[in-house]
């Protein structure tokens, strides 16, 4: 039956990947894929550490290969290392640090151990994290602790294939203590997300010079309109030499004679001011 073939091939697949987790536990293994090629059998391994997996001159590897061709029987097995870009960004490797961490400083820093993880996932730019260890910690009956920061997703399709999520389980003498890692990183897109367009800064500059000229444009009729106003009325200076000209020879006579007899009258003035002076210089 082709569904028994089917089984067989995943139930070797999934004994492949076991076999090499467990042998290669300390290189921070990411994900492992197994792609079937032309030539024979790709296994395709993220790490964090790739030179902890292919070793002086690639001996490691070498052996890795040997082991697979003779415990799994694959004809030519070609193993291909990718190294993580951003560690803290990858929950598979966070989450085996977090066991590591456990394993190493025990079950009472665990407080601890997870604020710090947490703020390095979020520092390394997600959009959010939660972490989750349940287990006897460190009291004798087991229970879970939340470490959550950001904004995590979880329902719909972006919480299935969006959020990176992993597990791990951490030996302990209590007993055995669980991880459960989820991140929800940078560069993923929500359905509801609102992005506001912003101009570039020399179409603005333009329209801003634009609106200036037309403010510009609307000032200046009002401005020549009170100019013309101002050159139509005359000014004090013109309006007494129109006057001037208006008057009759007689009025103008009568005018000259007035100012005639004003400069009398202020010369009379004058010299009562000054007589008195001169009586008293002519006395001594």
């Amino acid at each position: 039956m082709i569904e028994r073939e089917f089984v067989a091939q995943k139930t070797k697949e999934y004994y492949i990947m076991r076999y090499i987790k467990e042998k290669l536990q300390i290189a921070g293994i990411s994900q492992i894929k197994l792609k079937k090629i032309p030539l024979g059998e790709k296994i395709i391994i993220d790490t964090s550490r790739p030179s902890l997996i292919v070793g002086s001159k690639g001996a490691n590897i070498k052996d890795l290969t040997k082991v697979l061709k003779k415990k799994f029987k694959l004809e030519n097995p070609q193993i291909e290392i990718n190294e993580v870009k951003d560690i803290y960004l990858d929950a598979n490797i966070v989450a085996e640090r977090i066991a590591n961490s456990l394993e190493r400083f025990g079950s009472a820093r665990f407080k601890g151990i997870g604020h710090k993880m947490m703020t390095q996932v979020m520092g390394s730019g997600a959009l959010g994290v939660e972490i989750i260890i349940s287990g006897k910690i460190p009291g004798a009956r087991a229970k879970s602790w939340r470490f959550y920061m950001g904004y995590l997703k979880k329902c719909g399709d972006i919480s299935v294939q969006g959020v990176r999520k992993a597990y791990s389980s951490a030996l302990l003498k209590s007993g055995v203590i669980g991880i459960k890692v989820a991140i929800m990183p940078p560069d993923l897109e929500l359905p509801d997300a609102i992005k506001i367009r912003e101009e570039p800064q020399q179409a603005v500059s333009e329209k801003m010079v634009l609106k200036e000229i037309e403010v510009e444009g609307k000032k200046s009729p009002k401005k020549s309109k009170k100019k013309e106003t101002e050159e139509l009325t005359p000014s004090s200076g013109d309006k007494a030499e129109t006057a001037e000209k208006k008057k009759t020879p007689r009025k103008r006579k009568e005018s000259a004679k007035k100012e005639e007899v004003k400069e009398a009258a202020g010369d009379a003035a004058i010299g009562e001011s000054v007589s008195p002076e001169l009586s008293g210089e002519e006395e001594e």
